[in-house]
């Protein structure tokens, strides 16, 4: 059993792309867990996709051996989070683990929103926190305006700072000794009853739901029979351990240390994060603070190309919703695109992260209609619906009033691209609470705005008129009044389910017109006609038209009368007007996803 005093649970956390992992991957090579240069990078982030857009997707645990200075050993426990705004629960539940974080901050990019967010997360937990400037080896590093910075925005002193370059192996050991020296050793009794902390599960198909756990009161062994208090469920501990890269299973696991639990539970679904692990029959007084269910906050539809894929697109959503709980998801139906799954995510990346697991790790070929948001619908008698698909949302004349979510936007930016962020904002109907100079170069802009436009095109436009520069975090406050309708799109007069949207009216007009001028472009010319219309109920908001394929049926008339050509004109315009009114419009399926598609602007 481990000396508690030798014990330092601790976190990374930053703003994404500013070297959380592989700062994780130098200390576990100096730690000896690791050859140095022998392995891949990013060893924590284990997914190919984490890898390939440098962010941390999933949280990871690693327990590692360390020296002090003075000659002692401590056990030094990394609980690596994710980096991204849409798993800030999950980050909470981790930093919940902990009793310090080394807070990193880009050499040359500084203070971002996220490093922010994350702090103020750190400090809502009372940790230690550790500030460290990153990449001090790159040649665009200014470190006296990012030392400023975490001075005047921070409020951290120069004396506790640390200067490291987790690329070039540089202020390391420094780093680890001050995660000793700074960072408090846990409390809690080893004798009292079993309470420990679920900030982690993942799915194993011989062994099922391995659960990564921080103990706080008692002691956890094999074979103990343990209940999770939020389901209720009671199980038997078959083997824990602690994480060293693989696992290294022990005979227990004390108050203070972290580590994994198997205990038969068949899915990662039974296992929340933020429960508490208990004995079953002499559980603990109550269960640790800060539980939440995860909530999704972006919806949309997921559909196969091909109908008869359906079996295939389902097995997959099964599978991997086995490792990822926070995936909510239901069968849904659309006549223009056959049967699919109507799904939850927590935001914007986590939608991004499915769609792109479901196509390369699972081989499906798929079709996401466009994101929307959670409305609260208000009927005339009196009861209040949550609406997140169009295709549900009712009659007006039954409608009282709509609320939509509201979020409290966080911009930081070059202040010389305020100029185009500012209205970009306004535009998206935000509303400015408060602008602070950092320093002299960088804007802190704070903006109410309605999620649902951060969810259509918000993102990628800010990231457009800043060159990139600009960094983005947001938090859900409210939900505020909202004039609400459904735009529906017409081919051929007859309703695309697929298609609709819920919008505000006043950008009702404007999002139909961009729809069909967008189809227009899509569908390929059939033998007629084929009007193409946005409407909100029975009005017509825009329209285009897709000109008939032409053929000369008066090809083969030279001279004689006129009437022979006329008479052969109105015999295809009747044959036309015939193949409108019965002919069906083929839709290409790649029309569906380029229409739902950010706007160029």
């Amino acid at each position: 059993m481990t000396d508690r005093t030798r014990i330092r649970n601790f976190s990374i956390i930053a703003h994404i792309d500013h070297g959380k992992s592989t700062l994780a991957d130098r200390m576990l090579e100096e730690t000896g867990i690791l050859a140095s240069g022998k392995h891949d990078a990013q060893v924590l982030d284990n997914m190919e996709l984490e890898k390939e857009r440098g962010i941390t997707i999933k949280s990871q645990t690693v327990c590692m051996p360390f020296r002090a200075a003075d000659g002692s050993d401590y056990v030094l426990n990394l609980i690596d989070t994710p980096g991204h705004v849409d798993f800030s629960y999950e980050v909470s539940r981790a930093l919940a683990s902990c009793e310090g974080a080394v807070l990193l901050v880009d050499a040359s990019q500084g203070v971002e929103a996220q490093t922010l967010a994350n702090m103020y997360l750190a400090m809502e937990h009372n940790l230690k926190i550790i500030p460290v400037i990153n990449k001090i080896d790159l040649p665009s590093a200014n470190i006296p305006m990012v030392m400023h910075q975490i001075e005047h925005e921070l409020g951290f002193d120069e004396s506790e700072v640390l200067q490291a370059s987790a690329k070039a192996g540089i202020g390391i050991r420094e780093i680890l000794q001050a995660i000793v020296e700074r960072i408090p050793a846990p409390t809690g009794s080893a004798d009292d009853r079993l309470a420990a902390l679920l900030f982690d599960s993942k799915y194993d198909s011989y062994r099922g739901a391995i659960i990564t756990a921080r103990v706080f009161t008692g002691t956890a062994r094999v074979g103990d029979t343990v209940t999770l208090m939020q389901t209720g469920q009671r199980h038997e501990i078959s083997e824990l351990g602690v994480h060293k890269i693989g696992f290294e299973s022990r005979k227990e696991l004390v108050a203070g240390e972290v580590g994994y639990i198997v205990a038969g539970i068949k899915t990662v679904s039974d296992t929340r994060i933020g429960d508490t692990m208990t004995y079953a029959d002499a559980p603990c007084a109550g269960p640790l603070a800060g539980f939440r269910d995860v909530k999704p906050m972006v919806f949309a539809s997921i559909y196969p190309t091909k109908s008869e894929e359906y079996n295939s697109l389902k097995a997959a959503m099964e599978k991997l919703k086995l490792n990822d709980a926070s995936l909510v998801y239901e069968p849904d139906s659309s006549q223009a695109l056959g049967f699919g799954f109507r799904c939850g995510f927590l935001g914007l990346l986590h939608l991004e992260i499915v769609q792109e697991r479901l196509e390369r790790e699972f081989d499906q070929d798929i079709i996401i209609t466009s994101p929307t948001v959670e409305y609260e619908v208000y009927m005339n008698n009196g009861k209040m619906e949550i609406i997140d698909n169009p295709v549900k949302f009712p009659d007006p004349q039954y409608i009282e009033h709509c609320a939509e979510p509201f979020v409290k936007a966080t911009v930081i930016t070059p202040a010389e691209f305020m100029g185009n962020i500012i209205p970009l904002c306004l535009e998206k109907r935000g509303t400015q609470r408060h602008m602070e100079y950092l320093d002299e170069k960088r804007v802190e802009i704070i903006f109410d705005m309605p999620l649902a436009e951060i969810v259509y095109d918000f993102y990628d436009r800010l990231k457009s008129v800043s060159r990139g520069y600009a960094s983005f975090d947001y938090e859900i406050t409210s939900y505020e009044p909202a004039e609400l309708v459904r735009v529906d799109i017409l081919v051929n007069a007859k309703q695309v389910d697929a298609l609709s949207q819920l919008v505000v009216r006043q950008g009702a007009a404007l999002r139909g017109r961009q729809i069909v001028e967008r189809l227009k472009d899509l569908i390929p010319r059939h033998q007629f006609k084929i009007p193409l219309q946005a409407a909100i109920g029975g009005s017509i908001i825009a329209r285009e038209t897709i000109g008939s394929v032409g053929k000369n049926v008066t090809a083969k008339c030279y001279g004689g009368d006129i009437s022979r050509k006329r008479k052969l004109l109105e015999k295809q315009k009747e044959g036309k007007k015939r193949m409108k009114m019965f002919g069906n419009v083929e839709i290409p399926q790649s029309a569906f996803t380029e229409v739902l598609k950010t706007p160029d602007r």
